[in-house]
């Protein structure tokens, strides 16, 4: 009878202390500052799920950014792009928002930054104005900001300016997991503004 009690209490022991946690996944799939995420939610978000909102035009959940599960366009053709990339969220915002069309209705994010205009000069392109980082304007919301890319994203990145108060520039994207914000720096250097992210190329500004 003590024999079988010891064997019950070794065998109680031995089931109830594992007390490991999954560790917390450190991939990261484009380069942010101080990124915001949402909240988790008791079971896994699903691709075309709302996680955010700004001036009523909304980001949706894409899982993984390759994902594309086809191209959307408006009711009179108009391209916005694949779903649901970042650049689909930026143009319909735009589209939407400001009834803008862009007169090249493709390219991959960065693309829609050129490298060759000057400053404050007009982005025939995009049917915007186009402000370098490094510029005498700052970028203010609506904005679209662009990002150049790098060796884990090589097609470059795109939000939407939400606030810039206090040095602090916030952004809404798509396309980054479930995190829909990231914030950065604004510096003023010699009458320029700048945002304190290497990869950021500049901003595009609607007339």
């Amino acid at each position: 009878m003590r024999i079988l009690v010891v064997l019950i209490f070794f065998s109680s022991f031995w089931h109830t202390s594992d007390t490991s946690v999954p560790k917390k996944s450190s991939k990261t799939t484009t380069k942010v500052s101080k990124s915001r995420n949402l909240k988790e939610t008791k079971s896994s978000p699903r691709i075309g799920m709302v996680l955010d909102a700004y001036n009523g035009i909304e980001v949706y959940y894409n899982g993984d950014i390759e994902n594309v599960i086809g191209r959307n366009t408006t009711p009179d053709g108009y391209n916005l792009g694949l779903k649901y990339q970042c650049v689909e969220f930026v143009k319909r915002y735009y589209y939407y928002h400001y009834k803008h069309k862009m007169p090249n209705t493709y390219g991959h994010a960065k693309q829609f930054f050129n490298p060759e205009l000057p400053d404050r000069k007009y982005n025939s392109s995009r049917g915007l104005y186009q402000f370098s980082n490094g510029s005498m304007y700052p970028p203010d919301p609506g904005d679209i900001l662009v990002f150049d890319g790098n060796d884990e994203n090589p097609y470059g990145h795109i939000g939407i300016v939400t606030m810039n108060k206090d040095n602090v520039v916030e952004m809404i994207q798509q396309n980054v997991g479930q995190s829909t914000r990231s914030s950065f720096q604004l510096l003023k250097r010699h009458n320029k503004y700048y945002l304190a992210d290497s990869n950021v190329l500049g901003w595009l500004r609607k007339a």
